[in-house]
């Protein structure tokens, strides 16, 4: 009897933009396999322009361009697909040209307009409806600040402007818009009541794409560009970054929680349904749309920004920089000696960092960090305390058990942060995959060409494929639970 050929696996192209860096990745999905390949990165950094701080988008669109080119030059690609950040946007006016540059969310335009907000809607009102955690940038903020909307006919979030400019089509991705404070978390719509108490045209926000849709096919002149048949589909993936990571948890059980880390950590759990009582809304976390209709029931944690940015100091200060000295110094720095809050509001803008970790130390009656090292341990150890605190409260607010804590993206080749989130936490860790993100946006577009299953399908396959590592709780957890109570996270 002769074997049966084994099919071989369909390639996708996967554009993956992050607050630092874009790429674009090649993947490759089969029954067994699993796997990227990166063909294309390049930088992605703040622009600040005399009216405020920008992103480089027309930077980022070249950048996908050049990648697809290499992508086509390497594999034929069945799909195309883009995820990016939350929150930001492009507006176009009726003749569908950029109005502005889009504006970057650490930008402080958004401060005086918050209460302007709530004066129309209250935030109470808000969360119910919408059960966002409030952060000063969501989108609903940036348009109180938008000093162009009246020169807008559309508004598109960055994954579906990149779309927009490859297929001349318009839409918005779910998982997305739920990020804006605009959307519906119960009917899974655009808010009419959110829009009318804020005066904004519902015809702004383009009809809802879910992941998985065919978002349309390149344009002929972008085909041409980039070497692919003018037939090539863009499919709507989990657009949202964090909810493509989330598809890409090598979770195997239900009674899991993720941490995807990166520039942030989110922290929290996947729901059947939202929660949207008071208790929540106190506590700030935040009901975001996932695939299949699944809430990504979370909160947004100052992450490994706090150390990017303190490299980024050091090296314009031509002090050591380079990430595994660093790590090495605070693992054998004195446990707990400087904590802080890693979402202090004084965290948020870029700048020096270790300057403003020990402005707070001495403002809360520590002793500021007195080395490089000492700052990193300050940093790991304080997120792994923010992680801690975070699911404990998901997991009461929510009524779940968690039994393993899944921490993938970028923080999981990060050896002591994972480590030291188990102690913290009091659960095994299991680290990967790095690239939960571009992972999550092939898995959709793979499973759109049913080439894979269902959600647990797609997990085992993550599961099997990818290297994972399991990392056991150790340690003092009374020294842990001291620790938390110092700064107010216990």
């Amino acid at each position: 009897m002769k074997p049966t050929p084994s099919t071989p696996p369909t390639a996708f192209a996967a554009a993956d933009l992050g607050a630092t860096s874009g790429r674009v990745v090649v993947g490759r999905v089969g029954r067994d396999t699993l796997g990227l390949t990166e063909v294309r990165r390049f930088d992605n950094g703040p622009v600040q322009l005399p009216d405020g701080l920008h992103w480089n988008v027309l930077g980022l669109y070249q950048g996908i361009l050049d990648g697809l080119r290499e992508a086509a030059r390497s594999t034929t690609i069945a799909s195309v697909g883009i995820d990016s950040w939350a929150v930001d946007y492009g507006l176009l006016d009726d003749d569908g040209a950029l109005v502005a540059t889009p504006f970057h969310y650490r930008d402080p335009r958004t401060a005086p307009v918050v209460e302007q907000v709530w004066g129309r809607i209250q935030a109470r009102d808000l969360y119910h409806i919408t059960g966002l955690q409030h952060l000063p940038f969501n989108t609903v903020y940036q348009l109180a600040a938008e000093k162009h909307l009246h020169r807008a006919r559309t508004l598109l979030l960055i994954p579906d402007l990149i779309t927009h400019w490859l297929t001349g089509t318009t839409g918005t991705e779910a998982t997305n818009a739920s990020t804006t404070g605009l959307y519906d978390a119960r009917t899974g719509t655009w808010s009419q009541p959110v829009l009318a108490a804020l005066g904004l045209d519902p015809a702004l926000l383009p009809p809802l794409r879910r992941p998985g849709d065919l978002a349309g096919t390149l344009l002929p002149h972008v085909a041409e560009t980039v070497g692919l048949p003018a037939a090539t589909p863009v499919t709507a993936v989990a657009s949202h970054d964090t909810a493509s990571a989330v598809v890409a948890v090598p979770a195997t059980t239900t009674d899991f929680a993720y941490i995807s880390c990166g520039t942030w950590s989110l922290a929290g759990l996947e729901l059947d349904r939202p929660v949207l009582t008071d208790a929540s809304r106190a506590a700030n976390f935040t009901n975001e749309l996932g695939i299949d209709n699944t809430t990504r029931y979370l909160r947004n944690i100052m992450g490994l920004w706090l150390l990017s940015e303190s490299q980024r100091t050091w090296r314009a200060r031509g002090l050591p920089h380079h990430l595994p000295p660093l790590l090495d110094e605070a693992a054998r720095a004195r446990p707990f000696a400087a904590l802080v809050n890693p979402d202090a509001p004084e965290f948020l803008a870029p700048g020096d960092i270790p300057a403003r970790i020990a402005e707070y130390c001495a403002r809360t009656g520590q002793t500021p960090p007195e080395s490089q090292g000492a700052v990193v341990r300050c940093i790991l150890e304080s997120l792994a305390l923010a992680h801690r605190h975070t699911l404990r409260q998901a997991a009461e607010l929510a009524g779940r058990d968690i039994r393993v804590v899944h921490l993938v993206g970028g923080g999981s080749r990060n050896e002591l942060l994972c480590q030291f989130t188990a102690d913290a936490t009091g659960l095994p860790v299991v680290a990967g995959p790095t690239e939960a993100t571009a992972l999550g946006n092939v898995l959709v577009q793979a499973r759109a060409h049913a080439v894979v299953g269902d959600r647990s399908d797609m997990r085992r396959l993550v599961s099997r494929t990818q290297d994972l590592r399991r990392y056991t709780p150790k340690g003092d957890a009374k020294a842990w639970n001291s620790a938390a109570a110092r700064i107010g996270l216990s």
